[in-house]
């Protein structure tokens, strides 16, 4: 019964990085996009947010078999609650690429705009954050998790240095001013996919550790 439960969990982790990898492929699909404005980007976008849609039922299945077929003991059940919670804010990292790529739809000038702002590294660093996290949860890497809290930090201080470039570009140039709004709206999503990032960091902290630093369970 236990070598089963055990490979059940196995294929438990297989799919959490399936699912990480989707979230790593959207949010460099919407960082490019801000770019190159591809309309083979966004469909390419909006397929794979039905595929993290699906792969996040397929996890919420899994977790309840296990729950509710095998006999899983209190660390067991620590890591089964924290996959039903981290896929959770995958599935919102993949809703807000998708938002990215809306605002990007809307506006003509935002690739240009985007040169002159650190938006791209906020890009970077979120699917640096989102691989770290994923990857901390299936080797029950406590430092790594920590560090992808810790990495938490850097985004929310460029997504400041965006809006500082962004108030600068508004006065050099008034009337792109839109292109300036979207360009903090996107520098917004990315800074909230990295929350997201952190809060599987969290979730992972808490599967280890038993104790969960976020707020309330």
């Amino acid at each position: 019964m236990r070598n089963r439960f055990d490979r059940q969990l196995s294929q438990l982790n297989i799919e959490m990085i399936e699912m990480g990898a989707l979230c790593e492929d959207m949010i460099h699909l919407a960082g490019k996009l801000v770019d190159t404005k591809s309309k083979e980007m966004i469909q390419r976008l909006n397929d794979l947010e039905e595929e993290i849609n699906q792969k996040e039922r397929d996890i919420e299945r899994r977790c309840m078999k296990l729950l509710l077929q095998q006999q899983p003991v209190a660390g067991d059940l620590r890591v089964i609650s924290a996959a039903l919670k981290m896929v959770s804010d995958m599935e919102r990292i993949g809703d807000q690429a998708v938002d990215i790529a809306g605002i990007v739809k809307k506006s003509d000038v935002v690739a240009v705009m985007n040169d002159h702002t650190h938006v791209q590294m906020m890009a970077a660093r979120t699917i640096a954050m989102v691989t770290k996290a994923v990857d901390s949860f299936v080797k029950k890497d406590l430092d790594a998790a920590n560090d992808v809290i810790k990495a938490d930090d850097e985004v929310d201080d460029l997504f400041s240095k965006v809006k500082k470039e962004v108030i600068s570009l508004i006065h050099q140039d008034p009337e792109k001013g839109e292109a300036c709004v979207a360009i903090v709206m996107i520098a917004k999503y990315f800074e909230r996919i990295g929350d997201h990032a952190s809060n599987i960091a969290e979730w992972v902290e808490f599967s280890i550790t038993g104790e969960y630093k976020g707020g309330s369970l």
